[in-house]
């Protein structure tokens, strides 16, 4: 496995210098939230796209892929009732697989809660089907681009739409199509009534990326989470791809949150 860092809590700094630091530090990949470079990946040129996969490339680091999709630009809602917000946000959707394609990113997280629960009065089935629809519509370009969909089961505290690992691989299996995968994110794992080793263990078929984070919201051996058992299961697994840092409490600093994640996820998998 390779392990990577998410940019968004590296608050204000420039993506260049995220990726020297993460390279500095030794990890071999970065996750870009879009939000963090444009409010909408619309406005990055052609020229700026290639900066910065210049960038990451001079730093010595792979750019992974995007996640936090839906942040911006406002009014996206990926399986809403009225067909102009959805075709909206499945033409975003677009946009979004044409520049991690053009970043050189093969990875694009869907999680985006708010941009995807089923509001009242809603039907359960009829949201599920047009979220199916606008997916699918997005997978020829997307396997053209050389990035795979992956969607993200979320908590229930986040959402109320794909909360379970059990659920994301539903879809992946209702979609089937080698561009449309899943992912196991631990602090969301955390809400699941099994444990995360068994998610990761559930979902392997279609297990295409990993979100390392603490149940508390923090970094990887900021708390009481069992990484240990997540590492030597992905180790069984044969788990090749990327394991990457994402927090949601940003305290105490970009710095240590990075580095200490990364020496405790190393220190474990040395053990293994």
């Amino acid at each position: 496995m390779k392990f990577a860092t998410c940019n968004e809590y590296f608050e204000n700094w420039p993506i260049e210098d995220v990726f020297n630091y993460a390279a500095e530090i030794g990890y071999q990949g970065v996750e870009i939230a879009p939000f963090t470079l444009a409010n909408s990946v619309d406005d990055i040129s052609a020229t700026r796209r290639r900066e910065i996969r210049q960038a990451a490339a001079t730093a010595g680091v792979e750019i992974v892929g995007l996640h936090w999709l839906l942040i911006s630009p406002e009014g996206l809602y990926v399986n809403h009732l009225d067909d102009e917000i959805r075709n909206r946000t499945r033409d975003y959707f677009k946009s979004l697989v044409q520049c991690c394609g053009d970043l050189g990113g093969e990875v694009m997280i869907i999680g985006s809660p708010k941009q995807r629960n089923v509001l009242e009065d809603w039907d359960y089935q009829e949201t599920w089907n047009r979220t199916k629809q606008v997916f699918e519509d997005c997978l020829p370009l997307a396997e053209q681009c050389n990035v795979c969909l992956c969607i993200e089961p979320l908590s229930s505290d986040q959402t109320n739409f794909i909360d379970s690992a059990a659920e994301a691989c539903k879809m992946v299996a209702e979609i089937n199509h080698p561009n449309f995968q899943t992912m196991v994110d631990c602090c969301s794992g955390s809400d699941e009534t099994l444990p995360i080793y068994q998610l990761l263990q559930n979902s392997a078929d279609h297990l295409y990326h990993v979100h390392v984070n603490d149940a508390n919201k923090r970094g990887p051996g900021f708390g009481d989470t069992d990484f240990i058992s997540v590492l030597k299961t992905l180790k069984d697994l044969n788990y090749q791809r990327y394991v990457s840092v994402e927090v949601f409490d940003f305290t105490p600093d970009p710095r240590t949150i990075a580095a200490a994640s990364l020496a405790y996820l190393k220190g474990i998998n040395a053990t293994l």
